[in-house]
């Protein structure tokens, strides 16, 4: 696996606090996660959410403090129509999550 996309797995393990959160993020098994951290390379589609994982988490971690981050993360957000972000950022609708991010950060609100 190139060195790049192991770092990002590797982040966002750090991130969400563990791999089992991680696995759970991103819709796998937590072996794969173990996988990817060794040598194993994420297909193009777990590929994709994990670039969009580590992208998201990156802004929004320069809005929140880590816990809030997680949880604006997991829960239910009017700026998305009352969807949560991260169903939206595995469904690969990541410029809509990064604009609720933005909107977030101008205090704007639904």
């Amino acid at each position: 696996m190139p060195v790049q996309t192991r770092a990002r797995v590797r982040a966002i393990v750090t991130d969400l606090g563990g791999r089992a959160e991680t696995a759970r993020a991103l819709g796998v098994h937590r072996s794969r996660i173990t996988r990817w951290l060794e040598d194993e390379e994420p297909d193009a589609r777990n590929l994709r959410k994990v670039e969009a994982l580590r992208f998201v988490l990156a802004r929004l971690l320069t809005v929140y403090e880590r816990e809030s981050a997680l949880k604006w993360l997991t829960g239910f957000n009017a700026q998305l129509g009352d969807r949560r972000p991260l169903d939206l950022l595995l469904a690969g609708r990541v410029s809509q999550v990064v604009g609720a991010i933005d909107a977030e950060e101008a205090g704007s609100f639904a």
